[in-house]
């Protein structure tokens, strides 16, 4: 297939993009109080996606990054969603936080609901600029690269002030601050500080972030992320840029945190042993879409997609001594243009013929839900 696209496709599609663009930014201006308000299916849950649609509009087309995904984040677990590069992992979570890359970038069907404290709210529905009170507060979010996400020519204490000083009101209502004084908040910032196992708080709360080390700078972002005790903790790849010694104290201390102020973590790695040692679901994205999800358990011991086989085939086991590592064969489909039936299907060793149509999801277990026609693997 040409990647060409002529001059009278590229202004067909522009128009397009913008008529489509206008009406979700429209809909999402006019819709009534009712509609940012939800309902929980299961109270014990923080977050409920269900069939979230994140798409982007570009010149070549529709990229259907986020396409139809469903699961839960639970009350003090951790969920742990893995899948190839350009799987949908990160965008789903910036759908969760809405920061998304307007206009190209918008939510364009299903629901994120999040369990506050005063009632569910639809997050897909709420307005942009409502997210401010939420960030923070309610979600955070911990970035893969903290050196190009922390500002560099603010020092790390006034980052961490801001955090508390913009959320101030609704944490003296929930007792986390006693009184919204600047020196209260420094304290607060400097308690989160030695939260997360930094011995020199003080020091570090005057100090730029390139005088720190990547492990420092990485315990400082998660200082900030949980200093206004979120309800969850997004960790997007926390612990890519960090040495073996490193990795593991971190993932400690989110172990740590999440017990301490009984949030949620919705965990995002390429690293299979991560999620095996940190979570306590997991939840399989291939192409956009939820591929296979259960319990960790349920995900190690007895996978039913071929895809998720091919992701622990592909892992390498210390000891076991190989020619080549495994590597799953063809490439992810293009998703400007994504086939009508199964995703996995060209790239699948045991496709056959009711591949040609996508397969629903159904139960291997209580705990364990796949999308694919085989019953076993």
């Amino acid at each position: 297939m040409s990647n060409y696209i002529t001059a009278r496709d590229a202004r067909r599609i522009i128009r397009e993009n913008k008529r489509a663009i206008d009406d979700i930014e429209k809909r999402l201006k006019t819709l009534p109080a009712s509609a940012r308000k939800s309902v929980m299916r299961d109270a014990d849950n923080i977050v409920e996606f269900d069939n979230l649609r994140t798409h982007f509009f570009t010149d070549s087309g529709v990229v259907k990054a986020v396409d139809g995904v469903s699961f839960d984040v639970p009350r003090g677990s951790t969920v742990g969603v893995v899948g190839e590069s350009g799987c949908g992992k990160s965008v789903m979570s910036l759908s969760l936080m809405r920061l998304l890359q307007r206009p190209q970038g918008q939510i364009t069907d299903g629901e994120i609901r999040l369990n506050a404290p005063d009632g569910a709210i639809n997050i897909a529905n709420t307005l942009p600029e409502k997210m401010g009170d939420i960030r923070g507060a309610l979600l955070a979010m911990i970035f893969q690269e903290p050196m190009t996400s922390l500002n560099p020519v603010t020092r790390i204490g006034q980052q961490l002030d801001e955090v508390l000083d913009l959320h101030k009101v609704k944490l003296k209502e929930r007792g986390i601050l006693s009184d919204d004084s600047k020196a209260v908040i420094k304290k607060r910032t400097i308690e989160s500080l030695e939260m997360v196992g930094i011995s020199n708080a003080e020091g570090v709360y005057g100090m730029y972030p390139h005088e720190l080390s990547g492990g420092m700078r990485q315990r400082a972002m998660i200082a900030m992320a949980m200093s206004c005790e979120p309800l969850l903790m997004i960790a997007d790849e926390p612990t890519t840029a960090l040495d073996v010694t490193i990795q593991a104290q971190i993932l400690d201390l989110l172990r740590g945190l999440k017990d301490r102020i009984n949030a949620g973590i919705m965990l995002i790695t390429h690293d299979l042993g991560v999620v095996a040692e940190m979570a306590d679901t997991v939840v399989v994205m291939y192409a956009g879409r939820v591929v296979e999800r259960g319990t960790a358990t349920d995900i190690y011991k007895s996978p039913a997609h071929p895809y998720t086989v091919g992701l622990m085939k592909s892992k390498p086991i210390p000891g076991r001594k190989v020619r080549r590592l495994y590597s799953i064969p063809g490439r992810v489909p293009n998703p400007v243009e994504m086939p009508d039936y199964c995703y996995f299907r060209d790239r699948c060793e045991y496709a056959r013929g009711e591949c040609d149509e996508y397969p629903p999801e159904r139960d291997v277990s209580a705990t364990h839900k796949v999308s694919c026609w085989r019953d076993g693997i």
